[in-house]
């Protein structure tokens, strides 16, 4: 059975009762973990846990290298969407599922083409050696590994807020003689700021919780490449409260950023 309601003269079709129970049992099924989490960890000791050393050296280079892979991103990222979009040329379609590619891929296989691609004996790897620059296994190839697996999600994030956008702004500041830089800047950007905004927070996020790719491309080396994640990881074989409390940390900090995006963007709209 469903409900409806009147509004201004339009009778508004509301979901039907039984949508209610798979959507319960979809909740569920990821606050239940959470939760168990929050049961399981060690209050007494908690802050000790998270405030060790290795802890704090994780978290810290975690926050930056997450950031700088998002400032790769977006760098990146906002022409390629621009280009998905609004552009028209040939094997788009292919260039469009190569670079959305990352997103079904397991991170160890990202994390294996990186370390083919920069690498000592890599493709591009080999020549940089030549010049005395080394990537791989250290705190570049954390970034690169995880702007690797999150570019793809600020490209999304973009493209389908261009794409909702339309062009009938541009096309009309075109006609007044906007130059297409001017165009792209006073015009389509503005426009999509809440989506580029969305995208690199989903960039962030994913960024934060990296580790196939990580561990492949870039090892475990503390202080250098050793992000939360992989410190949760090895805490997990040789103290397990210190690796739930561990994890506790990294889900706060990621529902902090995403809550907080979450409402600038509900700020914004009203």
């Amino acid at each position: 059975m469903s409900t409806a309601r009147q509004t201004d003269g339009l009778v508004q079709v509301g979901l039907p009762a039984w949508i209610y129970a798979p959507a319960l049992a979809g909740a569920l099924f990821v606050i239940t973990p959470l939760v168990a989490i929050l049961l399981t960890i060690d209050w007494e000791h908690f802050i000790p846990l998270i405030t060790s050393e290795s802890s704090r050296a994780a978290l810290i280079l975690s926050l930056k290298t997450a950031t700088a892979s998002t400032v790769l991103c977006v760098l990146v990222g906002v022409p390629m969407a621009l280009v998905l979009a609004r552009g028209r040329f040939r094997g788009q379609s292919v260039l469009r599922a190569l670079v959305l590619l990352p997103l079904v891929l397991p991170p160890v296989v990202g994390g294996i083409a990186l370390l083919y691609t920069f690498g000592r004996q890599g493709l591009i790897g080999q020549h940089l050696e030549v010049l005395g620059i080394q990537i791989a296994f250290s705190t570049t190839a954390v970034v690169l590994a995880q702007s690797f697996v999150s570019l793809p999600f600020l490209v999304v994030s973009l493209e389908g807020a261009l794409r909702s956008a339309g062009s009938g702004y541009d096309n009309i500041a075109a006609t007044l003689g906007a130059r297409p830089t001017t165009v792209l800047r006073t015009v389509t950007l503005p426009l999509v700021l809440p989506g580029l905004a969305s995208g690199a927070v989903l960039a962030f996020a994913r960024s934060l919780g990296e580790f196939g790719a990580t561990l492949t491309f870039a090892g475990s080396l503390q202080g250098v490449t050793r992000t939360l994640p992989l410190e949760i990881y090895l805490q997990r074989e040789t103290d397990a409260d210190a690796a739930v409390a561990l994890s506790l940390l990294l889900i706060a900090v990621a529902a902090i950023i995403v809550l907080a995006s979450a409402g600038r963007r509900l700020t914004g709209s009203l």
